[in-house]
């Protein structure tokens, strides 16, 4: 539904710019790019976890279709 797909765009922002920014300054402080792009990709890691699968929370609100009409030839 258009209410999940929200959640998990804002869930995606949000851990993707919090493991960013700890990386970041995590990375400066230790003076390591290694530690910068692991803390990174542990994120991007979380984030694919938390919003590929089809968790049951992305489907509260479901769309409802219109029935099907027989074409006419």
């Amino acid at each position: 539904d258009f209410e999940g797909q929200g959640l998990a765009d804002q869930l995606t922002h949000l851990i993707l710019i919090s493991f960013a920014v700890i990386g970041f300054v995590t990375g400066y402080v230790s003076e390591s790019l290694l530690i910068t792009v692991g803390i990174f990709s542990v994120g991007i890691f979380l984030a694919a976890v938390v919003v590929l699968p089809p968790w049951p929370m992305y489907n509260r609100h479901p769309q409802k279709w219109l029935p099907s009409t027989k074409a006419t030839k």
